[in-house]
């Protein structure tokens, strides 16, 4: 005998899976009213219809973010859509905080191997919200640091820019200041305008200063100066060089007569303190789709 579906059942795993009402209706048919194996159903076929969706482009998303209170620790996450509609969604926004939460539970196995596993956990709940809202989708990097440093944190455009930095030297007495608060913000603020490589000099590969070099050398080839000469203006040009890549080298945002390295110095001069940028992150939405 056939089990009987009643439209408070249907219902009810509407809301639990987000599927249409007789998708539902269907997989409690199939599977003799229980709740669990209904969704199991649901889930094949999510996971089916997202399979289908898998080579459409996810140039839009946001960057999800989370910052403990001691700011000891911090998280930045890239997910992507194909639509800035689905984006502003609230199931969206909740697969951002439920990928945030799978990245705080599992903490130092967050890898990128870990991030895009298929039959992992990250990647098992953007298969459900494919399977839920239609469009593919798409967590492509994330960024986390716990441990090791004060961490900050800055969320431009809505949430399409995201800016994670680190900061040594920070004590609690520091950290309680206006200058500093001053400090962090100023530094975001300058990676999300002027999207430094790099946070210092001795972080540029080897092999980039070199095609640098290799490029101001050809340039200087017909200009008769003995190979010395040559080899010094070539080290003086690397100074532009290392103004575009390097965070410290920037011109403040600010006030450009002042590079990043002098506002550190004045700032560290009003604290009393000794401040450095160990590191910092930059996630851009659909920046790694559009490279």
């Amino acid at each position: 005998m056939a089990t009987t579906i009643s439209a408070t059942d249907v219902k009810k795993l509407r809301d639990q899976t987000g599927a249409g009402m007789m998708d539902c209706k269907a997989a409690l048919e199939e599977a003799d009213g229980r709740f669990e194996e209904a969704t199991t159903i649901l889930r094949k076929k999510g996971l089916a219809s997202a399979a289908k969706k898998a080579g459409r482009a996810t140039t839009e998303g946001l960057i999800g973010h989370s910052l403990d209170r001691d700011h000891g620790k911090g998280v930045l996450v890239e997910v992507n859509c194909e639509s800035d509609f689905v984006a502003r969604t609230d199931d969206f926004q909740q697969l951002v905080r439920d990928v945030l939460a799978l990245i705080d539970k599992a903490g130092d196995q967050v890898s990128d191997a870990w991030l895009k596993d298929p039959n992992g956990p990250v990647q098992q709940r953007v298969a459900a919200a494919i399977g839920k809202l239609g469009e593919n989708m798409a967590v492509p990097r994330c960024v986390r640091y716990a441990g090791h440093g004060y961490v900050a944190q800055y969320i431009h455009m809505g949430g399409k820019i995201g800016v994670q930095v680190e900061f040594s030297g920070v004590t609690p007495d520091v950290a309680a200041k206006d200058d500093f608060a001053t400090l962090v913000k100023e530094i975001a603020m300058q990676i999300a305008a002027a999207s430094p490589s790099f946070a210092s000099r001795t972080e540029v590969p080897a092999d980039a200063l070199e095609k640098e070099k290799s490029i101001y050398r050809a340039q200087m080839e017909s200009s008769g100066k003995p190979a010395n000469v040559i080899e010094k203006i070539v080290e003086g040009k690397l100074g532009s060089f290392y103004s575009q890549v390097v965070l410290t080298d920037q011109p403040s945002i600010r006030d450009p007569k002042m590079s990043v390295a002098d506002v550190l110095a004045a700032s560290n001069k009003a604290l009393g303190a000794k401040v450095g940028i160990t590191r910092f992150a930059r996630l851009k939405v659909g920046e790694t789709t559009a490279a």
